[in-house]
């Protein structure tokens, strides 16, 4: 009860005073890794030699009466004033010069720096060096789920790659697809919104979609803007580049292939369904995919992505449409094998109808198998812990979907750890399920950390 009453008497009292905070912002200054004291004092040493060579060249003499004059002033001081009074004085008022000129030179950059005068210059500092500090991260995936998760993950680096399906052929990915001959810009753009650094206006403005206007209608400017993009640098890759600038993105997106691929899926009913859309509605049992064409060559930066990675995420997302993919990719998947670093794959919370009606959690990693040629990409799978509320279990019945079930015994067979967490929010207005970013992250750099010790 006592430690309560103090907390709320700190909270009280915290505003009032502006001191302690503004002295705890100045000590922030002294944190290590900040790279700005040594070129502070680099600075006050090239003063010092800058005024000693120019000493030395003038042999001393205008240093001579200087050093005089100054002597009989302090003489005649001391004679008014003693030593022990006037020393403090003259010292106080030249570190209150150093601290007021420092201010104003912190407080100018500031300015310019942070115009809407949010936050302190040195928290920025701070949480850029944590930041660019951070593991390196490739996630791999596409829709939905990947940008969730990447929401979660800038928060705790900036040396993010996320690697993206580009098979997409519906909405208004497809169309563009269709019509422009460009890859579908969808997950980019998604991927591209979520690890945009607080830049609100220019994220509602990339995700804007159209409601009317023939032709428009459907489109989000996000995926007119990339395509556009890509018209004129003639590279979704350097177009991807131009809009990271634009959204100050923390980290890199990149296409797992610059091939126009298009999957195919063989049913358990004998039907070849051709295209990733018409596969979902075709509401059938998958027992193999591919794409045409076959084999497609892995864009270079994403191969050297994973070779510089220190924590390789699969998933979350939409299993046969969103991961396989890009595992589709022959030299993906063999340069996620050969990495000798923590990988794990995050399991979905729901089965998916049209992809994975009825499956396990042993069965979406026999499907990543089997899609890689047997290679085990991860070592560990995270299973979300709680089922959804009565309400939600209601609502997705109706569509046939049910918490995906873990098979403990069948997933140790297949030899990968189980990391068992509760990283889920459901919406209330609409009943829908879903990792929510910052648990989920939270749990997956936990684990991290864990697994290199290991």
């Amino acid at each position: 009860m006592s430690i309560g009453l103090l907390k709320q008497a700190l909270y009280i009292l915290k505003p009032r005073s502006r001191t302690p905070v503004r002295l705890s912002q100045w000590f922030k200054w002294l944190a290590p890794g900040l790279l700005v004291k040594r070129w502070l004092l680099l600075s006050a040493a090239g003063v010092i030699l800058t005024i000693l060579g120019f000493a030395i060249w003038i042999k001393l003499t205008p240093i001579f009466y200087l050093i005089q004059i100054t002597e009989n002033v302090l003489e005649y001081i001391t004679r008014i004033i003693p030593n022990y009074i006037s020393g403090p004085l003259v010292l106080f008022s030249g570190l209150l010069l150093i601290f007021w000129g420092q201010t104003r030179t912190v407080g100018s950059i500031t300015e310019v720096l942070m115009p809407e005068g949010e936050g302190e210059l040195i928290d920025v500092l701070l949480t850029h060096r944590k930041l660019h500090r951070g593991p390196k991260i490739v996630a791999i995936g596409g829709g939905t789920g990947l940008s969730t998760l990447l929401r979660g993950l800038k928060k705790y680096s900036a040396n993010i790659t996320a690697i993206v399906t580009v098979a997409d052929d519906g909405g208004s990915s497809g169309r563009l697809r269709r019509e422009n001959g460009v890859l579908p810009p969808g997950d980019i753009r998604n991927c591209l919104a979520a690890l945009a650094d607080e830049e609100k206006l220019l994220t509602e403005l990339f995700q804007y979609r159209f409601r009317a206007g023939n032709g428009l209608r459907g489109h989000s400017f996000g995926n007119l803007f990339l395509t556009a993009m890509s018209d004129i640098t003639g590279d979704l890759e350097q177009a991807i580049a131009a809009s990271s600038r634009v959204l100050a993105v923390r980290g890199q997106v990149l296409p797992s292939t610059l091939a126009d691929v298009n999957l195919w899926a063989e049913l358990a009913d004998g039907r070849r369904i051709e295209g990733e859309s018409s596969i979902t509605e075709a509401r059938g049992t998958i027992v193999k995919i591919g794409c045409t064409p076959a084999n497609p060559p892995a864009l270079p930066k994403a191969l050297q992505a994973i070779r510089e990675a220190d924590f390789i995420i699969i998933g979350p997302g939409s299993l046969y449409t969103s991961i396989i993919p890009n595992l589709l990719v022959p030299e993906i998947a063999e340069a996620i094998a050969a990495r000798q670093v923590p990988k794990i794959y995050v399991c979905n919370i729901m089965t998916q109808p049209g992809e994975t009606l009825n499956y396990t959690v042993a069965d979406h990693i026999r499907a990543i198998d089997q899609a890689c040629g047997g290679k085990k990409l991860f070592s560990a799978v995270l299973v979300q812990r709680k089922v959804p509320s009565a309400q939600a279990l209601i609502r997705y019945g109706q569509e046939k979907s049910h918490p995906v079930f873990l098979d403990r015994e069948a997933v140790i067979q297949l030899g990968r750890r189980i990391v068992l967490s509760n990283v889920m929010e459901e919406d209330p207005e609409s009943g829908y399920v879903r990792h929510n970013p910052h648990q989920l992250a939270r749990v997956l750099l936990r684990w991290y950390s864990r697994a290199q010790n290991l």
